[in-house]
């Protein structure tokens, strides 16, 4: 995102573009053109006088939607506008979509979502490091044939699975109840909001649900960033106090679903961003140099050197290196939130690949992910998060695209 975080919905929509009136800015204008915009989106709800820094990575993103739609431009760009978006705000930006297409604008629509592209475009172009690879006409070719280019090699299978034996629980949930339940609407009954889940070493356990019913407060909570209400949580038995420091301290980490904000340090190196929890490594350049090294050999992060800063790197290769950072400490339980978001197909075989190979070393992985076919293709069991109250996590045997989406749109009485 691109957005001035200090400034509120309004001002970052006419951002460049004010009307004035001489030196002064005509703010009864800039409302009427932020509320226009938003209400193309669907989303009136929001206040365009709300400081982004408030909204969601969802509500930020159709934010920065809306500005596009309110510069009347001619030719829009929209790059990767889903990948933070709930079913419903992709809906509407996708009858927006058409709606442009049909006045005439020329629409560039970068995506690694192919059912995306099937759905809003005529022809499609395939960059790969840096160069097109595959002109072509969207009706004309199947799946297979755009992710071999997209990557450079068939993928027979793009979600590995080798036998998992899940073992000992490790991460323990009892009863947990999270700052943010009330704010999902889970205060209505007395157990509203409050999630148990059993963990075990050598399985993927997948969290799904819609954008605001609390799954990512839930992940936060558990790596003890944000307070909990009530309930406990036990890492191998343990119940104490969570802090960072204390989850760390327990090999449980987490990669958070904005990693530019939250998950790295873009101005710091690869090699820094890699080695930040381990100060022995970080105080002794040649341990450093060998461990980023080391990782960047083994999950294939396109970079100069260790030396380059992280901010340089693409999507998918700045997701390598926060998950290096997990595997650098060598953590027993990891904590995914939407850890493909915005990441290309190549770079996302890779990740499914070290998931599945962790979970077959007796990690344990807790993933957060807005898109079902991931969850179904790499977890071992899924539950379903609907108005901050986690469902029971059933086989994925058991599981399909609409049965997970009834059980997250579900009424709390249905949900019951």
């Amino acid at each position: 995102l691109s957005l001035a975080r200090h400034l509120t919905v309004m001002e970052n929509i006419v951002l460049g573009m004010e009307p004035t009136a001489g030196p002064f800015v005509r703010w009864n204008e800039v409302r009427v053109r932020a509320v226009e915009a938003m209400a193309q989106l669907g989303r009136s709800d929001i206040p365009p006088e709300t400081p982004v820094h408030r909204l969601s990575i969802a509500e930020q993103q159709l934010v920065e939607i809306a500005r596009a739609v309110a510069v009347g431009a001619r030719v829009l760009v929209l790059d990767e506008p889903t990948s933070s978006l709930a079913r419903d705000d992709v809906q509407r930006l996708f009858a927006l979509v058409r709606r442009l297409k049909a006045r005439g604008l020329g629409i560039i629509y970068i995506s690694h979502f192919l059912e995306e592209v099937r759905a809003l475009c005529d022809r499609f172009t395939i960059l790969r490091d840096g160069r097109s690879v595959g002109p072509g006409d969207v009706a004309a070719a199947d799946n297979a044939q755009i992710v071999a280019l997209m990557v450079g090699r068939a993928v027979e299978e793009l979600y590995p699975r080798t036998a998992r034996t899940p073992g000992e629980v490790v991460l323990e949930v009892r009863n947990l109840v999270t700052q943010a339940s009330r704010l999902c609407g889970g205060d209505h009954r007395r157990d509203a909001g409050a999630t148990t889940l059993a963990l075990r070493r050598g399985e993927v356990v997948g969290i799904a649900g819609l954008v605001g019913a609390g799954r990512t407060e839930l992940l936060r909570a558990l790596f003890g960033l944000d307070p909990v209400r009530s309930g406990q949580v036990a890492v191998r038995g343990n119940v104490e106090a969570a802090s960072p420091a204390r989850r760390w301290a327990q090999r449980v980490g987490l990669v958070s679903e904005d990693r530019k904000s939250e998950g790295l340090a873009l101005s710091l190196s690869i090699a820094d961003n890699i080695t930040l929890t381990s100060l022995g490594a970080t105080l002794r350049p040649a341990v450093q140099a060998s461990a980023s090294l080391r990782w960047i050999a083994q999950l294939g992060i396109r970079c100069r050197e260790p030396e380059q800063s992280v901010g340089e790197l693409s999507g998918g290769n700045q997701q390598k290196v926060a998950l290096a950072r997990l595997l650098e400490h060598d953590v027993e339980v990891l904590l995914l939130d939407e850890p493909t978001r915005g990441i290309d197909v190549g770079a996302k075989a890779e990740i499914y690949r070290r998931i599945d190979e962790l979970a077959c070393a007796g990690k344990a992985v807790l993933i957060v992910s807005s898109y079902l076919p991931e969850l179904l293709g790499i977890c071992d069991r899924i539950a379903v998060m609907n108005r901050g109250q986690l469902g029971p996590a059933r086989p994925v045997g058991e599981c399909t695209e609409h049965g997970i989406m009834a059980e997250a749109i579900a009424s709390e009485e249905a949900a019951a």
